[in-house]
């Protein structure tokens, strides 16, 4: 629990600061805005070109884990979104939002502090072949399903057209694509580029959180408990439940197993408020969800680890 608390409590303390930051006056909500901005448009797509290309995606590049988390991630996700339309009778392109927050999991800053903590760095190889496909495959299943969502009635041509100019003019999309292609081509990047990229992406992950801070002030949970907590349900309980089943009934190798299921069973990751954020569909939802739920992991994580054994 100690090595929980170590990992989730400074994700906290960054979210707080722009919390606090916000409601007191000593940072404008019109900041919170431009610092969203920045790390959607810039720190984040640095930070994913860089991650997939320097992945070596031939170590521990198990088909079966992958299976088995990504069935659990696309059942939450579809789990998600028809609960949002059908259970609590959202539009479908708040649906869509919110069964974005069930499919993605904070698989890096949560994901892979816990696992080592737990299982020691050795054991992250299964974990990072995981991180090679998060981002493209949630971001090619969410925004295939917002285009779909904003463009039904249409044709199934003008459909196609509107998924395609997305993904295309997406600049998280084209970043994880550019990194692949660095990555099958063997490119070896300038050294000062590659300085200068770091020094960006140093800054990703704690702008966005303090950014969400900022943003909860403007986003209350009012009207909104009964779908956060189908959200934390799906991403904590449900999405590990079936990687584990599934991981079993496959027989996984148990070192990249217990990572599978373990990062399967992290909270949303800050990227399902940058998605809601890009479409203006349930940011309120959004935002705190992955508060909520960060919180929760601190049980829900324990709870897998005994699990787990």
């Amino acid at each position: 629990m100690q090595a929980l608390l170590d990992v989730i409590l400074p994700v906290f303390l960054v979210i707080g600061f722009g919390y606090v930051a916000v409601w007191r006056g000593f940072f404008p909500a019109s900041g919170v805005d431009a610092l969203m901005k920045f790390s959607q448009h810039f720190a984040i797509p640095c930070l994913l070109f860089s991650a997939i290309a320097n992945l070596d995606l031939t170590v521990s590049l198990n088909p079966l884990l992958l299976f088995s988390f990504y069935t659990g991630a696309t059942a939450g996700f579809f789990l998600g979104l028809f609960g949002a339309r059908f259970l609590f009778n959202r539009d479908w392109e708040d649906s869509v939002a919110i069964g974005f927050c069930c499919l993605f999991s904070n698989s890096v800053l949560l994901g892979l502090a816990i696992n080592e903590r737990a299982y020691g760095p050795d054991a992250l190889a299964g974990a990072y072949s995981i991180i090679a496909f998060h981002s493209p495959f949630c971001y090619g299943l969410g925004i295939t399903a917002m285009e779909i969502a904003r463009n039904r009635g249409q044709s199934p041509l003008v459909m196609a057209r509107g998924v395609a100019r997305a993904m295309f003019r997406n600049v998280l999309v084209l970043a994880i694509i550019a990194g692949f292609i660095v990555n099958l081509a063997g490119i070896t990047l300038p050294e000062v580029l590659r300085d200068g990229l770091d020094l960006v992406i140093r800054a990703a992950l704690p702008t966005a959180l303090f950014a969400l801070g900022g943003v909860l002030i403007q986003y209350k949970p009012e009207g909104d408990a009964r779908v956060i907590v189908m959200i934390c349900a799906v991403s904590l309980l449900i999405h590990p439940a079936i990687t584990w089943t599934l991981g079993n009934a496959l027989a996984v190798p148990a070192g990249i197993f217990n990572t599978g299921v373990l990062t399967a069973a992290m909270a949303p990751g800050v990227n399902g408020y940058i998605f809601a954020n890009m479409y203006g569909r349930a940011r309120r939802v959004a935002a705190s969800s992955v508060l909520v739920a960060t919180a929760a992991s601190l049980i829900t994580a324990w709870m897998w680890l005994v699990v787990l054994g």
